[in-house]
């Protein structure tokens, strides 16, 4: 738990992106700190049960109490339309160690809406509130069980319906990404909606969306009222964004240096090099430099250069000549 400037708790947690933010990035990012907590990608429950090795397997922290190797709490997040399929996968993620479960009814992707999950089901108050006390009413009270929203899918017509829904099914937190289905990623997020939800629930309730430095953060917490705080493309485009926020708190300023973000590329390459052949890894690793480009210049401006390298080893020496000069 830290301290803002308005003196006020402030929670800092990593967002779940698919296809992104999987073990080896939450590793990385941990590694570095700042962050209370991260949230595992979806684990998307649709014809049967999840087993628990499943678990293990997409989640492997599960394997370490839930925590990373530098003991960073990890929640794990569960995606699907059928109430006793994801209560029953929620169970099984308990017994291979999940110690937080979190329900995906945010993500705007048009394949996974189109096959009834994420954001599409905030068009149905009901089903929402069936999904979340389903799965409360299978685990343990000691279990916190949170969901995370956006404020609609086409418009924010049923926002407060979805709202109490899930909060009548005993839900303990809510996590708000600013915008519908509809908008996308488009700028900007809507904080105050997120305010007028912090006013009607007793959930505790995260802001997320645009949040992405201490101004941000701040004027977030400003708009909205909430002290607990959620990043996610932000942590991309800058991996640091923990530690900078944390010492903006402070009244300090953290130096960037530039040998410190090739240090980490060479930590996330043999980190993904444990799980990934040569060409993931050349693909996940050019992938994080298009989101490093919005903070780095001498990425943005390298960027052609870097996404032509045809191997690891090449990337690698590419990326020292352009942080090191």
């Amino acid at each position: 738990m830290k301290k803002s400037a308005q003196h006020n708790p402030v929670t800092l947690a990593v967002a779940p992106m698919e296809g992104v933010m999987d073990h080896t990035m939450r590793g990385l990012l941990s590694s570095i700190g700042g962050m209370d907590y991260l949230v595992s990608e979806f684990v998307r429950v649709t014809q049967y049960p999840i087993p628990t090795s499943t678990f293990q397997h997409l989640v492997p922290e599960n394997k370490n109490k839930a925590q990373t190797e530098h003991q960073h709490p990890v929640h794990t997040q569960l995606l699907g339309n059928n109430a006793e399929l994801m209560a029953e996968s929620a169970a099984n993620a308990i017994e291979a160690g999940a110690t937080h479960i979190d329900i995906n009814f945010g993500c705007p992707a048009k394949r996974v809406n189109g096959h009834g999950g994420g954001s599409v089901l905030l068009q149905d108050p009901n089903t929402l509130h069936t999904i979340m006390k389903t799965i409360r009413n299978e685990l343990p009270e000691s279990i916190p069980v949170s969901a995370k929203i956006r404020l609609g899918y086409e418009d924010e017509a049923l926002l407060f319906d979805n709202v109490a829904a899930i909060e009548a099914a005993g839900t303990n937190k809510l996590t708000v990404h600013g915008r519908t289905k509809k908008d996308g990623y488009k700028p900007p997020a809507r904080w105050e909606k997120i305010g007028e939800i912090q006013n009607r629930t007793k959930m505790l309730v995260v802001a997320n969306g645009d949040i992405t430095d201490i101004t941000s953060l701040l004027k977030c917490q400003s708009i909205s009222g909430c002290n607990h705080f959620m990043i996610g493309r932000g942590s991309l485009n800058n991996p640091f964004v923990f530690q900078d926020i944390l010492a903006e708190l402070n009244g300090e300023t953290r130096n960037k240096q530039e040998h410190e973000l090739f240090n980490l590329f060479s930590i996330y390459t043999m980190k993904l090099q444990e799980k990934y052949d040569e060409v993931a890894t050349l693909g996940r690793l050019k992938q994080w430099c298009g989101h490093l480009r919005f903070e780095h210049a001498s990425i943005r401006d390298n960027l052609t250069t870097l996404r032509r390298s045809n191997s690891v080893i090449e990337l690698l020496r590419n990326i020292e000549i352009v942080l090191k000069g």
